[in-house]
Formats: C-alpha cells, structure tokens, sequence
C-alpha cells in the first residue's frame, strides 16, 4: 500500500536557477566565441561579395500650361481640365507595365552590358566601349551570356556557350517567344565593328561609343535578358508626392548601376511628357487631319474649275460677257458660302450624333470649328468629352479599378446627353437660316435666268469657282490656325531636377547592420544552446539542486578523479582530491561519535544507478581509513556486476558468493592489498540468486566474524534504485552513503531516496557528492570538499593538478611571467 510519504515529490518545486544558468554562459564561452567568429566571417563575406546598391533620384512638376496663342477668340479649345485628379493618374501611369514596357523598348534596356567582378557578374552598362543596336524586327537569343572579345581595333569575337541544342529567342518588338536549333558547345565567330550579325538566333550591330578608350584585347559580356523581368524591376521606382506641394513628385531609383538608373529616370519622364503633350495635341491632331483630307478634295475641285473657266474664255471677250451677270456673282457667291457654311454645320452635328449614339471611342473627334460651328456650349463639351475618352483609354492599360471606369463611363454619358440636346436646338436654328437662304439663293437664280446664255454660264462657273475658292482658304486658316496651337503647346510635365550622377547616392551594403546583426545572432544562438541544454538537462549539478530535493544531510564533496585507476588517495596522497576523502572520513567519525558507536563501524555505501561513482568512493574511503592505521576491509556485495577486484589486482575467482553458499571460509576468501591495513573481499563468481544469498544467515555471520577482525567495514553495494539488494544490508550498517555524480545522477532519482529514506528503509544516510568540478560551465559550487579551491594558500599543503590549460591558468601564466621579468 502506498504511503503519503511516497508522494513527497511535490514538497520540491523545480525552480529556474538563473545564478546557476548565467554561470553556466561563462564556462561555454567557446560556444560563444566560436558562433561569434562564423557570425561575423559570414557577416564580412556578405558585406565584400554583395554589391553596391546606389540611390538616383528625379523631381518633376505637373503643371497646367495654358497656350499664349489661346484666347478667347481662337476657334479651337485645347485647354480644359485641372491637376485635381491628374497627379494621381501620372503616379499610376509611372507605375504601370504598358508605360515601363514603352520605355524599356525605347531604351533597350533589355540589353545588359556585364562584366565578370569578382564575386560575381556585374551591371556594366556605360562603362563598355560599345553599344549594341539590335534589329527589333527580329528574334534574340534570351538568357544567355555572349562573350564580346575586341581582337584588333577593327574585329571582335563573339563567343557562346550552348549547353542544349535548343535554346530561346524573343522579339522584343511583338513580344512574342520561340525556339531555336542550336550547336551544342562553345560557338566562335568574328564579326567587324558595325557589321551586321545575321544568325538564327542574334541579329544586331555592334558601334563603339563616341570615347571607347583603349579597347583592343578586353573582353565583355552581352545579354538579352528576360524582357517581363526587366519591366518588373523598374516598375519598383520609388514615388513620393510632395506633402507641400501636391503637383511636385520625386521618383527615386535605386539599384546597383548608377548609369543606367540615370538614364531610365530620363527616360521614362521624357516618354511621358511626349505622351502627355500628344494627349493635349490630340484634339488638334484630329482636327489637322480632317482638314488635311478635306483640302485634297478641295484642291481638285478647285483645279477643276480653274479649267473650266479657261475653257469657257477661250475666243471670248469676257469682259463684255462679265458686264451683264456680274452684279449677280457677288450676290450669289455670298449666298452660296453661308449656305455651304449651314450644310457644314448640319452634316457635322449629324455626324457627330450618329458618333455620340453608336460608338464608345471619342478621342478622334475632330474640332467643331472645322464645320464653321462656334457655339461655345458645344466646343467646350466636346473638348472634354475627347479629353475624357483619350484618358480612359490609356488608363485601360494601367488600372484594374472598375469603379474608375464608371465614373469616366458616367461623366461621359452626362456629356452625350448635353451633346444631344444642344445638337437638337442648334440644328433647328440652323434649318430656320438654311431655308432663308435658298430663298434668296432662288430668286437671284430666276434673275439670272433672264439673262443671254453666255452670261449665265459664265455666272454660274464664276459662282463655282468663287464658292471653292472661299471654302479652300477657309480651311486653310483653319488648319494654320490648328498647326500654331499646337505648336505652342507645352507639356503640363515639366522636370524640376533631372536625374543626375553627382558621385554620391550610396545606400548599401549597410554593413555596420550586417555586423551588428552577426554580434546578436553569435550571442543569440549559443545562448540559446546553453539555455535548451540547461532545460532538457536535469541531472545534480551543485550541492543546492540537493538541498533543493531532499532533506538528506550532505556528508562530502569529492571532487573528479584525475589518476588512470580508481586509488586516487593512495597513489596522491596529498592532492586536493585525496583532502576531500579525508574531510568524509572525518565527518564520518563525528558522526559516529555523536550517535555513540563504539567498536566495529560498518559503512555502506550505495547509489541510484550504475556508473555514479560507488565503487570508487568506496575503494577511497576505505584507503583514507587505512592510511590512519585503521584495520579496514571492503566488502564487494554487488554480486551482479563485480569489479571491486580490479583495481587492487587481485582475481574474482573466489569470494563472498563461496562464503555464502558454503564453499569457502572467511579467511579464504580474504586478499590482502598493497595498502597497509587494507583488505577486500572481492563478489566472487555471479550468483543466479544475488538477492536470496544476501537475505540467508550467512550474511549475518560473515558480518559478525568481520567485526571480530576490523575496525571498518565498508560495505560496496548495488545501486538502491535498480535493485532491492542494498536494501537487505541495512540492519547490517551503522551508516549508508548515497553517493550522488555531478551530471550523472538525476533529479527525480533524489525522490527515490527521500522517499526510502522517510519509510525508514534507509537507516542514518547521508550523501557524498561525488565527481564535482569547481567550473562554470557546470553551475557554481564550494571547492572539492573542504580542501580544493583555496588557491595559492593552498600551496604546500596538497597537490596541484595542472593537466588542460584554461583560459584563466594562461592569462595566470602570462601575468606571472610579467612579473618575475620585472623582478629580474
């Protein structure tokens, strides 16, 4: 039946020792020292190996610019809008693939220039004494590096090595992949500077630059790289619109090439101030078209008349002919022109409410003012409206924001519908003063008709012509008024400060970061070595984890034995180890002496499991009261695994198994050692019944005959927590020994022995702390026994054991060799 006593585990509560864990750091600082030079070697080798990472930056403006050749009586509208929302969508713009794609293609950035560094291979674009001029027509060779290799001022080798028959091209141009048939291994072939290279897999010509420097024999390295790769790395630029000034953006670059950053920010502000200004041209653009087209019919109609004129004053006196019809031409030529000018302005408000109704794309409108129409409502709407539809469309390439598009789609819509209705009330205006007019045109017509023949064909080619003539100069100031407006247009992007290589803009490698990191993670991740060992270890590592667990008193702590057998006493009697078996031996007779024991004192000594130490404190303590003159004999009861015989030399042939069973006497099974007035009883040959031959009345008398013969019996028994054997010698002893390893015993075994101890199955234990080492790194502790760790005033008195060089015996060294030189 269990006892309450069994459960004296929860009397002690495993606290953190952190004294003993910050000790513990001290004695690992290899750990430490070694984590610290791979984490700050790793540390340098990335600082030296990476690259230079540089930062270019570039500051522009948006700034609505009005025409100065704009005024409120010139007939085309170019100018509408504000910067409301116009800074957002450049940011966006900037942003966007299909803008990046465009600058990419005009740059071709897809080509890298390289060079080999020494770590790796590097951006070398603007420090090669060449470009290259592909012919975007055609497919390159993507991926691979090409060798350009200068072998006179005039030729150069190009070098590729193929590793797979087939490898991959791209047209930069559509934008479209394939393969290619190749040989496998090192292609060579010689080309002459501007020479065309026209293979299956490379087409371009190579220029050298305007300084290439002295050339001859370098080699370089050329690559078509992925082009969606290139794209996406300069879609990353930085861009930061100024808190102050919301028209003012900085667009900041940063990479490892300095020149080519400096040339993109360039470029791609120049691509959108081109792109800008063809939006705010487009309305101008369009209009110049129209006009253009229109003049061409107009000049063969004019041409044609022009003959027909000639033809018809061929053999006639014109001016006879001119004298009757000519107060009619005038009069009828001026009706003509405003009438052309009203069917103008109806076929073009016809047109346009057919566009408004059936097409979605407004930006190809051309300018009411074409059509002589001057009704401000109409060329204002219109104006925004192909404003509207030209910005939605290049918006289709940069956002994926639906609810952008509607509100485009909605503003749109609300222009149609105004459109609409101001086509409807000015074409009924407009119908009013065409039918006026050709009454007037009709009843100088019936005039005319009264008039001789000749004169009347003669008016009306006059009227022909003079109505041609009119329109082709009409549309002639048109379009040199379109060609001056937009001429004089500026683009609302303006730079403020050019991208510009000034020498600095470094940003990285942070290496102070790097180095710093290296110290935290050298510390961080032996200490949390050490701290994972302290957890998952929990073996007795000081005499406090033993106060800790039990109340057991603690009789000695011997220190780790430093001699090749287990003699330690006798073979160094004066080292601080052999001390520490006196202080036992000493504190032993206090204790037999207060529990007033007299004669033979019989000592057992016992452990949780094997390999802690028994035998050999035991062979110890008995020499320590050999050494005093004492009669002693140690008595090997661990019947199952004998090794006490081993050490004094002696066989294991015969022993207490033969006195037990009765095949030997006592004396004959007694071997005297080396040591004076020490003796052994070795175990004898293994018993398959250790236990049963303990508890039988042999033992009883083999300890009684002992006493008559010994002054100390030092009993070495199996470990009490793998076997009940030692358990069957207590009524035997007058004392036992628990001897507990430093990092061999474990903390619960502690538990066993308290609670053995309690039930009173261990009778006046006590326990001798056994392979201590006075060392950080094992947590902190009190010398071995009360003799070892007194330092210098230890001198004379004991032995040292100067074996291994510590960190502190060195600098010990050193500092003693300083000070006997300056003795000297």
């Amino acid at each position: 039946m269990l006892d309450t006593k069994d459960f004296s585990f929860f009397e002690a509560q495993n606290n953190f020792d952190f004294k003993a864990f910050f000790t513990k750091i001290l004695g690992h600082w290899p750990w430490f020292l070694i984590s610290l030079i791979i984490a700050f070697t790793i540390a340098y080798q990335v600082n030296v190996r990476k690259q230079k990472i540089w930062g270019v930056n570039t500051t522009i403006a948006f700034k609505e610019e009005n025409n100065p050749f704009f005024t409120s009586n010139t007939s085309l509208v170019f100018n509408w809008g504000g910067t409301s929302d116009q800074v957002q969508t450049l940011m966006t713009t900037i942003k966007s693939r299909s803008h990046n794609e465009m600058v990419v293609k005009d740059l071709k950035f897809y080509i890298e220039y390289l060079r080999q560094g020494k770590y790796n291979i590097e951006d070398a674009y603007g420090a090669v004494p060449f470009v290259i001029h592909p012919n975007t027509n055609m497919p390159q060779l993507e991926g691979y590096l090409i060798t350009i290799k200068f072998i006179s001022p005039t030729v150069y080798e190009m070098s590729i090595d193929f590793e797979s028959e087939s490898a991959p091209l791209y047209n930069y141009q559509t934008e479209t992949a394939s393969t290619c048939l190749v040989p496998i291994g090192l292609f060579k072939k010689q080309y002459r500077i501007g020479q065309q290279v026209a293979l299956p897999f490379l087409h371009f010509k190579l220029q050298l630059t305007k300084n290439p420097g002295y050339y001859e024999g370098s080699s370089h390295l050329i690559r078509f790289a992925n082009f969606n790769g290139i794209v996406n790395t300069f879609k990353n630029l930085d861009i930061v619109n100024d808190a102050r000034a919301s028209a003012i953006l900085d667009l900041k670059l940063e990479g490892t090439n300095k020149a080519r950053m400096v040339d993109y920010l360039n470029g791609t502000v120049n691509y959108l101030i081109k792109r800008q200004l063809q939006a705010k041209n487009q309305f101008a653009t369009n209009t110049i078209a129209f006009i253009d087209s229109t003049l061409i019919a107009m000049e063969g109609q004019l041409k044609n008349t022009e003959d027909e004129l000639k033809d018809f004053s061929k053999g006639k006196n014109i001016f006879e002919v001119e004298m009757g019809g000519g107060k009619y031409t005038d009069q009828v030529s001026n009706l003509d022109l405003e009438k052309d000018l009203l069917n103008r302005k109806i076929s073009y408000y016809n047109t346009l409410r057919s566009y408004l109704v059936n097409s979605v794309d407004f930006s190809k409108l051309p300018a009411p003012s074409v059509a002589g129409i001057d009704d401000p409502n109409i060329l204002t709407n219109v104006g925004k409206l192909t404003a509207l539809s030209t910005e939605r469309s290049e918006l289709a390439y940069t956002l994926k924001n639906d609810k952008k598009f509607k509100d485009f789609d909605a503003q749109m819509d609300a222009l149609k519908k105004v459109l609409i209705e101001n086509i409807a009330s000015a074409k009924a205006v407009i119908q009013n003063d065409l039918g006026v007019v050709n009454r007037k045109i009709a009843q100088i017509e019936g005039n005319i008709r009264r008039l001789p023949e000749q004169q009347q064909e003669l008016v009306k080619i006059n009227r022909k012509y003079d109505l041609n003539k009119s329109i082709y100069n009409s549309f002639l100031e048109k379009r040199s008024e379109a060609d001056i407006v937009k001429a004089a247009n500026l683009s609302d992007i303006q730079f403020i400060d050019p991208a510009k290589d000034t020498g600095g803009g470094l940003l990285g490698p942070k290496t102070n970061v790097n180095y710093v990191l290296a110290l935290f993670l050298g510390l961080l991740i032996p200490l949390a070595m050490v701290f994972a060992v302290t957890i998952v270890d929990s073996t007795i590592k000081n005499t406090d984890d033993i106060v800790k667990m039990t109340k057991i008193p603690i009789l000695g702590v011997v220190g780790k034995k430093n001699t090749k057998n287990n003699l330690a006493v006798f073979e160094k009697p004066k080292s601080a180890l052999a001390e520490s078996f006196r202080a036992v031996r000493s504190s032993l007779q206090f204790l037999y002496k207060q529990q007033k024991q007299t004669g033979t004192k019989t000592l057992m000594l016992t452990s949780s499991i094997s390999g802690e130490g028994k035998t050999f404190c035991s062979m110890n303590i008995a020499t320590v009261f050999a050494l005093s003159e004492k009669r002693t004999v140690i008595v090997g009861l661990d019947l199952r695994k004998p090794k006490i015989f081993q050490d004094f030399e002696i066989n294991n042939e015969v022993g207490v198994v033969n006195y037990l069973i009765g095949q030997k006497s006592l004396d004959e099974i007694i071997s005297k050692t080396h040591i004076p007035f020490l003796d052994v009883i070795p175990s004898g040959p293994i018993p398959p019944n250790p236990a049963e031959l303990i508890m039988g009345d042999s033992m009883k008398e083999m300890i009684e005959e002992l006493k008559t013969k010994y002054d100390y019996i030092i009993l070495d028994t199996p470990p009490v927590g793998l076997v009940a054997d030692a358990l069957e010698l207590t009524p035997y002893c007058d004392a036992t020994i628990y001897v507990v390893r430093q990092n061999v015993t474990k903390k619960e075994m502690l538990s066993l022995v308290n609670n053995k101890h309690k039930r009173g199955e261990l009778n006046n234990i006590s326990i001798l702390f056994n392979g201590f080492e006075n060392k950080a790194k094992y947590g902190y502790g009190y010398g071995y026994g009360y003799g070892y760790g007194y330092g210098s005033y230890a001198n004379g008195y004991h032995d040292v054991d100067d074996s291994g060089m510590t960190i502190g015996r060195f600098i010990k060294k050193i500092w003693n060799g300083i000070r006997d030189g300056r003795k000297k």
